[in-house]
C-alpha cells in the first residue's frame, strides 16, 4: 500500500543537519542505557516526508525482534486526537455539535448530575470525572462500554477546573459517536479520516488480527500502573483513549494534512475553519490539575504549546502555534503551523518522571533548532 507523503531530504526542505545528526545519537543512547527497546521517527515538511527512521527491538521477550519501518507503535493517548477527529467529521456531516449535551446522544449518561454535560466539556477535559475508566469487559464489548460511561460519577462541578480525564472522556465521546450514526467508532475513524487520505496501513484505530504481527510490543517501567498490555484484546479494541497503533510515518502525515488546514494531497477530509477552530487554545491559562498546574492550553483534540514557561511535549522553543499531543511515557506528535513542520517521536517502553518529560523537551527542541 502506498503511503501519500512524497519523499525529499532534509536540505531541500530546509533543514539544517547537525541538530537531526544530534538527535539520533541521543536516541541511541538512549536504547543502549535500556531506557526503551526500539523507537521510530519521522519528520515532514510542506506535504512532503524528510526523514524516517527506526531503530531498535520491537520485541525482546523470546529472542529479539527488530523494529522494522512497517512496526506499528501503540500510540497510547496520541489516539485521542485520532478519537477526535472522527468526531469532528460527524461535526462537518452536521450529526453532531462541540456545543451538544452528551445527554442529546445518550439519554442515560443523564444520571449522577451528568444531565447538562457538553461534548465541549468532555473534549476539553471540564467535565467532572477524571479519574473514571472502562473495565477490561467492555474493550470489545461496545454495549458494555456505553453503559458504563453513561454511569460514571462526578468528583466535582462540570465546567468548575480542568483535569485530565486520561481514561473517561474520550470512551464518552466515542459513545457519542456511535449513536449518533449507528457505527462503530473504529469505522468511523478509518472510513471518514484514514482512507481518504491514504493512512489505513500506516495508522490503525482497532488493529485486525492478521496485523498483530507488525505491533511492537510495550515494554513498562517498574511500578507502572497502566492497565494495558500486549494481548489481542488491546490491540484490536483501538482504545479511543489509548489504544491506537502506527507508525510514526503516519502520524507525521496525518499532522501534515492538519496543517494543510483539513487537506493531504488532493483529498480533503476537513474544512479549514474546523480545523483553525480544534487546535486553537480552548481553556486559556487554567491549570490542568492531574499535570501538576501546567497550563495546557487545551484544544478539541491536540493541546497547543502558547506562551508559558512550563509545557509538556511540544518543546520550549517551539513556535506558540504548534500543537500536538503525547503518549503515556512513551511518545509524541506535533505540528508548527508556522514552519509547516509535523514531528512524531515513537518507543515501545513507558518512562517515568523526571526523565520523560525532560527527553521529550530535548527531543523537540532539537528538531525545532534543525527548522530553517
Amino acid at each position: 500500500m502506498s503511503y501519500p507523503l512524497p519523499i525529499a531530504d532534509l536540505k531541500s526542505l530546509g533543514f539544517a543537519t547537525k541538530p537531526i545528526e544530534t538527535l539520533d545519537a541521543m536516541i541511541r543512547g538512549h536504547i543502549a542505557e535500556g531506557r526503551y527497546p526500539g523507537a521510530q521517527i519521522a519528520l515532514a515538511r510542506h506535504g512532503q516526508l524528510a526523514l524516517y527512521r527506526t531503530y531498535g527491538n520491537a520485541r525482546t521477550e523470546g529472542g529479539d525482534v527488530a523494529a522494522s519501518d512497517d512496526t506499528l507503535w501503540l500510540l497510547f493517548s496520541q489516539t485521542k486526537v485520532l478519537c477526535m477527529a472522527g468526531l469532528w467529521a460527524l461535526v462537518e456531516e452536521g450529526k453532531i455539535s462541540f456545543m451538544d449535551k452528551v445527554a442529546d446522544h445518550l439519554p442515560e449518561f443523564a444520571v449522577r448530575g451528568k444531565a447538562d454535560i457538553t461534548i465541549h466539556q468532555v473534549a476539553t477535559h471540564q467535565a467532572g470525572f477524571p479519574s473514571s475508566h472502562i473495565e477490561r469487559d467492555a474493550w470489545l464489548d461496545h454495549a458494555k462500554m456505553r453503559a458504563q460511561v453513561c454511569d460514571f460519577s462526578l468528583e466535582w462541578t462540570p465546567g468548575s477546573r480542568m483535569a485530565y480525564h486520561g481514561r473517561s472522556a474520550h470512551p464518552v465521546l466515542a459513545m457519542v459517536m456511535e449513536a449518533a450514526t449507528g457505527e462503530d467508532f473504529r469505522a468511523i475513524i478509518r472510513d471518514r479520516v484514514l482512507a481518504p487520505i491514504g493512512l489505513t496501513h500506516d495508522v490503525v484505530v482497532g488493529v485486525p488480527e492478521a496485523q498483530h504481527d507488525r505491533c511492537a510490543d510495550m515494554y513498562y517501567a517498574k511500578g507502572a500502573e497502566l492497565p494495558y498490555d500486549n494481548s489481542p484484546e488491546l490491540r484490536m479494541a483501538g482504545l479511543p483513549h489509548g489504544g491506537g497503533f502506527a507508525t510514526a510515518r503516519g502520524m507525521a502525515a496525518f499532522y501534515q494534512m492538519l496543517l494543510g488546514k483539513g487537506r493531504l494531497g488532493e483529498a480533503r477530509v476537513f474544512s479549514p475553519r474546523l480545523v483553525e477552530y480544534v487546535s486553537r487554545n480552548h481553556t486559556g491559562e487554567l491549570g490542568d490539575g492531574t499535570m501538576g498546574g501546567i497550563p495546557m492550553h487545551r484544544g478539541l483534540g491536540p493541546h497547543v504549546r502558547g506562551m508559558s514557561d512550563r509545557i509538556r511535549g511540544l518543546g520550549t522553543n517551539a513556535h506558540p502555534d504548534t500543537f500536538g499531543h503525547g503518549g503515556a511515557g512513551t511518545s509524541y506528535s506535533w505540528a508548527d503551523p508556522a514552519s509547516g513542520v509535523s514531528f512524531t517521536y515513537l518507543t515501545n517502553k513507558t518512562a517515568p518522571d523526571p526523565f520523560h518529560s525532560a527527553r521529550l523537551d530535548r527531543v523537540s527542541n532539537l528538531v525545532h533548532a534543525s527548522i530553517d
